[in-house]
């Protein structure tokens, strides 16, 4: 019993460990496709179906994908509709694994995973390194198999395991239903259905069970992985509980009228493969049933894609059916939404939407130089200008925050040195942008609390202040405009529009000492003047640390 037991949590663990392994280096060596293809969805139902079969490949998990699905429609990055093709076609995409699990290489598991582990442990070649990771979980997902199979050979010498996996026997309407609900329940709790259909296969091949118990547990277990979408969904936009709701719904439905004709479809199966699923071999002095995993596999895989095609033609309607029911929050949550979570399971897609947020902290500071140089240059400031800005303030500061612990949590994993890089540009680039919106809003205060005293700049000192800030505001926009154009070579041209932004400080400062030897001027006004001129500077310094960071330049 000991034995057995530990045989079979010790597979199950190395096959989900493989699972992990393999999908890490397949979305690492395949980033810029994973990019592109999420980049291809569009609300052609087909394109986005065959969108998601493709993705559920590179990453080996529909979960994944689903949950990844869930994330971009939470971040309005995807619609509705893109979502649900998306999700169908990972149902089909899921089924690659039970395929891949039919490969009769389970010996040659644990030399694959010894081999690709020394490449990933000893070379220095990245792309090399992250194509071993991805054997690796291959070898570790069929030396996991294997350890399962060997511990279902201990069940079936064991006649209390026989007798009560007899109970689980799907062969009328009673057991079909209590095998998908083992299967869901046991898909529920290990948390993929790749490694449930790793289990059936295993039990399948050593006789434990009949086919047909097998094809019920399959079922199940296309309930069961609906489960971590809607996990997934708990706290997300109308949107996206929307997208988990259509998994869900998607995959019951399928399971609900396919047993209505489960006992005809279980012989149509082996039919249409032309396998004989009773047929036995003795390999090593056991008997087994061969033909069970490749049965299994098509059960799962005609399944899917016959579910497809009848839901398909109506995944319009199924959208519009989901706006009626799934009624519209009062007010959605207000923190950064594309920032999901859920994304960080793909680094490559992860480090994409941190990017467009670092952007739009770029494009706010931007707007608060031109809303600043209305501020600056009317003698009673707009209300709404000045609440505009302080409320970008208030945000930058927000998205600041939100940005770094995004991209912390995704610079703890095992990424390329690509998207650490990039991570590491976009937490500079965050830190400077959020500094720069302080100094603007600074400024802002100074000319605000002259006014609250009733004194004013001269005009040529005001025009002085304005001409600065169109500089500093256009060595500004160079730079935000060069990262939206992935332009790293911008540090040259920065420098340069930053000398002059210097000389032209110091020159004001000289001619403002020289007014002052010649004039009297009012305290107030002095502070604000030269306090105005330094925060200017100080925004002209971080400018050129941004182009710094983006050139990747310590």
């Amino acid at each position: 019993m000991f034995e057995m037991t530990t045989t079979l949590i010790g597979g199950l663990g190395i096959f989900l460990l493989g699972m992990k392994y393999m999908s890490q280096g397949l979305q690492s060596i395949a980033g810029a496709s994973l990019r592109r293809l999420i980049g291809a969805v569009t609300n052609n139902r087909i394109l986005a179906t065959l969108v998601g079969f493709l993705v559920t490949i590179l990453v080996q998990s529909s979960s994944v994908t689903t949950v990844m699905t869930v994330g971009f429609v939470n971040g309005g990055l995807m619609s509705l509709t893109q979502a649900i093709g998306v999700i169908m076609g990972a149902n089909i995409g899921t089924t690659v694994t039970g395929w891949i699990l039919v490969l009769k290489i389970g010996k040659y598991g644990l030399p694959m995973l010894g081999v690709s582990a020394f490449v990933y442990l000893f070379s220095k070649n990245e792309k090399l390194r992250y194509t071993a990771l991805a054997i690796m979980g291959v070898g570790m997902v069929f030396f996991g198999l294997q350890l399962m199979k060997e511990a279902c050979a201990f069940l079936k010498d064991m006649p209390e395991f026989r007798e009560w996996f007899l109970q689980f026997q799907a062969d009328t309407f009673i057991g079909l239903y209590q095998c998908m609900l083992a299967g869901c329940i046991l898909t529920v709790l290990v948390q993929s259905s790749s490694a449930t259909l790793g289990i059936t296969i295993s039990l399948a091949t050593t006789g434990l069970i009949p086919f047909e118990t097998a094809a019920a547990l399959v079922l199940g277990e296309n309930i069961g992985t609906t489960v971590t979408a809607l996990l997934a969904s708990i706290g997300t936009t109308t949107n996206a509980r929307r997208a988990a709701y259509f998994h869900f719904l998607f995959n019951i439905s399928g399971v609900i009228w396919i047993s209505t004709i489960f006992f005809w479809y279980v012989q149509f199966i082996p039919w249409i493969i032309n396998v004989d699923v009773t047929q036995t071999a003795v390999v090593n002095g056991e008997t087994i049933y061969p033909n069970a995993a490749l049965a299994i596999a098509a059960t799962h895989s005609v399944f899917n894609i016959v579910n497809t095609i009848v839901f398909l033609p109506f995944s319009g309607m199924i959208a519009t059916f989901l706006n009626r029911i799934v009624h519209d929050r009062s007010q959605e949550i207000s923190h950064l939404q594309s920032l999901d979570i859920r994304i960080l399971e793909t680094p490559a897609l992860a480090i994409d939407q941190s990017r467009g947020e670092v952007i739009k902290m770029g494009l706010m500071c931007d707007e608060m130089a031109q809303i600043l140089y209305r501020v600056l240059s009317q003698e009673k400031p707009d209300p709404d200008d000045v609440e505009k800005l302080f409320q970008h303030e208030e945000e930058l500061d927000r998205m600041q925050d939100e940005v770094t612990s995004y991209i912390t949590h995704l610079l703890a994993m095992d990424l390329t040195q690509d998207v650490i890089s990039k991570g590491r540009c976009q937490l500079r680039m965050a830190d400077e942008y959020e500094s720069i919106s302080d100094y603007l809003q600074r400024i802002a205060k100074f000319r605000l609390k002259l006014n609250k005293q009733g004194r004013v700049f001269d005009d040529v000192h005001n025009h002085s202040l304005l001409d600065l800030l169109t500089m500093v505001e256009k060595q500004l926009n160079h730079v935000t405009t060069a990262y939206q154009q992935s332009h790293t070579d911008v540090v040259s041209a920065t420098i340069r529009s930053g000398t002059e932004i210097k000389h032209r400080v110091k020159t004001l400062q000289r001619e403002h000492l020289d007014y002052l030897s010649a004039e009297k001027v009012d305290p107030y006004i002095n502070v604000s003047y030269t306090s105005t001129l330094n925060a200017l500077r100080r925004v002209r310094d971080h400018v050129i640390n941004l182009a710094e960071a983006l050139a990747g330049e310590k």
